[in-house]
């Protein structure tokens, strides 16, 4: 996060965080923390499933709605990883049953943050004793609290705004404990004849989550976004300070900026240019260097203003960063094209290329019916709305009954890992300009972002972007 006043042009590589101060890691996947957090979270998931299990043995029909709000009751008295788990299933279509997803969708990290006390122990466990002193000032209030850590705003020696991210304690333990009781909420799935199967979603879930919780990794995705991005003025990545930074705590520089929500009544000019930046933000990553954001939530952009104007984006969480194979770029620009001529070899060639396995044309068919619908707006050469007329609440309802519906008969059909976040995040991302009411040509500025595009071109980008950032020999699923 930077001031304004921040050089956004200065791009440079910048070096992993520090080590804590004793070169242990003392908050290591440990046995006996994973076992509290079984106890807890086992015992809230466990009975709404023995609850379900119950009523399937007495030969009654599961009442989903019952259900649903039992799960969601049993989830919101607890906090850390399992609420980003729920969240994020919340958020990908046919994950969970649409009673279980709206339940889960209301849930809100609203972990309480750490005390001053305990903020003082954890900043000495992570740059030693005299931690204060390399700080001009340091927040004793959170600034921000989410589930798997909390935000200080902090001074530095040479008066810049910073926004230092410190991780609660524990987390790795707990993270584990709450991934092995999503195979719980998975089962309760499985119960319900799903239309999809949900085998390589748990796999994605849990390789983002467990990513989420290395701040050293966060740092490089910064890194990687900062080369990236280096040549558009209209979206702003912090710089990170390597020597006050460490695996559990990220310092960054304090990007200001006000909510995106806050311009949704500015004027049509003002909400086309922050859309336009959000699509830049999201389309150019990907094509160019087939990386995506995964967490297109609206409380990780803010608007930055240049002479009393709304100008553009900030961008402020690093942790859900999806690294693609080439190919796979490759697939979504075939489907694209595909779809486009009715190319029929060209949309099979792109599902194979995803990792779609066993699908016959007419899966192919139900399942064109869901892109057709998330590549609607950029196949249609107009300046329009994403929803294009359609309330924002009926926003893709349809289609995705229309699918579960067919998939209901003909599937189930399992999604490929690499697939889960890239569909999740595009529907995020139309979420964000329905909220905008943005009126753009997305069709030219999808064609704009892909211009260039061949397989060599990106992987040869990508490979020299991760290499910059330091990423190149980190291990990604």
């Amino acid at each position: 996060m930077a001031e304004d006043e921040q050089d956004t042009g200065s791009r440079r590589r910048r070096p992993p965080p520090r080590q804590s101060p004793s070169g242990e890691d003392r908050e290591r996947n440990r046995l006996s923390a994973r076992v509290g957090r079984y106890a807890r979270v086992g015992a809230n998931v466990g009975g709404v499933a023995a609850k379900v299990a119950g009523a399937r043995l007495m030969g009654r029909e599961h009442d989903r709605e019952s259900g649903a709000s039992d799960l969601a009751a049993a989830l919101g008295g607890l906090k850390g990883p399992i609420m980003k788990v729920a969240q994020l299933l919340a958020t990908i279509p046919e994950a969970l049953p649409a009673e279980y997803a709206e339940e889960l969708s209301r849930l809100q990290s609203d972990a309480p943050p750490m005390g001053w006390a305990f903020v003082k122990r954890r900043m000495a466990a992570e740059l030693g004793a005299g931690w204060q002193s390399k700080f001009a000032d340091f927040g004793h209030h959170a600034a921000a609290s989410a589930s798997l850590g909390q935000v200080h705003k902090a001074t530095s020696h040479d008066g810049r705004a910073l926004a230092c991210k410190l991780q609660y304690p524990d987390m790795q333990s707990a993270v584990e404990a709450d991934l092995n009781q999503l195979e719980i909420i998975f089962a309760l799935h499985r119960r319900m004849n799903p239309a999809v199967d949900t085998t390589e979603i748990a796999k994605e879930i849990g390789a983002r989550v467990r990513e989420e919780l290395d701040y050293d990794r966060e740092a490089r995705h910064i890194a990687l976004y900062d080369e990236i991005l280096a040549g558009n003025d209209a979206i702003r990545v912090p710089e990170t300070l390597p020597e006050l930074s460490t695996r559990r705590l990220l310092t960054m520089t304090w990007l200001e900026g006000r909510r995106l929500l806050d311009h949704k009544d500015a004027s049509l000019e003002v909400r086309n240019r922050l859309a336009t930046a959000m699509f830049q933000a999201w389309w150019y990553p990907f094509s160019h260097y087939g990386v995506i954001h995964g967490d297109p939530h609206l409380g990780n952009y803010t608007v930055f203003e240049e002479d009393g104007e709304p100008a553009g984006i900030n961008l402020l969480d690093y942790g859900c960063i999806r690294i693609f194979e080439p190919s796979f770029v490759g697939g979504v620009i075939d489907l694209y094209h595909g779809l486009r001529e009715n190319d029929q070899d060209r949309i099979a060639h792109a599902y194979d290329v995803w990792g779609f396995k066993g699908l016959t044309r007419e899966l192919r068919d139900i399942l064109n019916v869901w892109a057709q619908f998330i590549y609607g707006p950029l196949l249609d050469d107009r300046v329009r709305t994403v929803a294009d007329g359609v309330a924002p609440g009926a926003y893709g309802r349809k289609q995705a009954f229309q699918v579960h519906k067919a998939l209901k008969e003909k599937g189930p059909v399992t999604i490929p890992q690499a697939f889960v976040f890239m569909d999740r995040a595009a529907i995020g991302l139309g979420g964000v300009f329905i909220h905008l009411q943005a009126q753009l040509n997305y069709f030219k500025l999808f064609n704009q972002a892909i211009a260039d595009f061949t397989v060599d071109t990106i992987a040869a980008r990508q490979t020299s972007g991760l290499e910059t950032a330091g990423l190149a020999d980190m291990p990604r699923a």
